[in-house]
């Protein structure tokens, strides 16, 4: 179904004069790049989700990046309980720093851990822009006080000290997808960040890259079982962050 963006080609009605009340879209749509971006890019967007089976425009939307890979994932939900399906990969265009979390501002790290997207920039210096929430509440709790830094944004162009730049065209089909989920009611996008896939041959090869990081390994234990929880479930786990500020995987009801 196309009703997500066909109004671009055609001149924008505004849902309001149709007497409903203006939603996230129609507002996201008023940014000339969200606009362009939506006569380019949402026809193969469409396409891509139809590859696959899953349903245009998306219920929910999952993102997923692996810093040595160099990758983010767009996954597609269809209901609160279904599945989640691969939808498409993103190369990043360029990347900073290196395995490991960011714990202080101006280290170039890309974070590692569990993020929603908080807001979105249709106005960005690079093309489009996704907000994360960082710092989270681990980052607060386990990073340098005072000195967390922020605005750690999955964007476009190929510039990064921190952020995942994925070209324009890329970022436009993300900010596409996530403006659709949105409108279709998901409150909260999550983003999980890990240093790479965490699975066995993954996880044995970090080891032994650091060795002699103990703390790194300590954390990438803590954040593996939801790269495997979301391997055998195909849904996102809920999160939560203890008083020390560690990330534990909350049982389902």
């Amino acid at each position: 179904m196309r009703r997500a963006w066909v109004y671009v080609a055609a001149g924008i009605t505004a849902l309001a004069a149709l007497g409903q009340e203006e939603g996230f879209r129609t507002r996201q749509l008023r940014y000339p790049r969200v606009r362009a971006a939506a006569a380019t890019r949402a026809a193969l967007l469409e396409q891509r989700f139809c590859s696959r089976g899953v349903a245009y425009p998306p219920h929910a939307v999952y993102l997923r990046a692996f810093k040595e890979e160099q990758l983010l994932e767009l996954w597609a939900g269809t209901g609160a309980r279904a599945p989640f399906a691969h939808v498409a990969d993103y190369p990043f265009c360029a990347t900073s720093g290196g395995p490991g979390p960011k714990r202080r501002q101006g280290d170039g790290q890309i974070p590692e851990g569990f993020y929603v997207i908080d807001r979105f920039n249709p106005a960005s210096r690079f093309h489009l822009s996704l907000g994360l929430d960082y710092p989270n509440l681990s980052d607060r709790r386990l990073g340098v006080p005072g000195c967390l830094g922020g605005d750690i944004f999955i964007h476009g162009g190929c510039t990064t000290i921190g952020c995942i730049p994925l070209t324009d065209s890329g970022i436009e089909e993300i900010y596409l997808a996530a403006v659709e989920a949105v409108e279709a009611g998901q409150r909260a996008i999550p983003v999980h960040i890990y240093p790479a896939r965490l699975d066995a041959d993954g996880f044995d090869r970090l080891a032994a890259r650091f060795v002699h990081r103990p703390d790194l390994l300590e954390f990438w234990r803590e954040i593996r079982p939801a790269f495997a929880y979301f391997e055998i479930h195909r849904r996102p786990p809920a999160i939560r962050v203890d008083d020390a500020g560690h990330y534990r995987i909350q049982p389902e009801p």
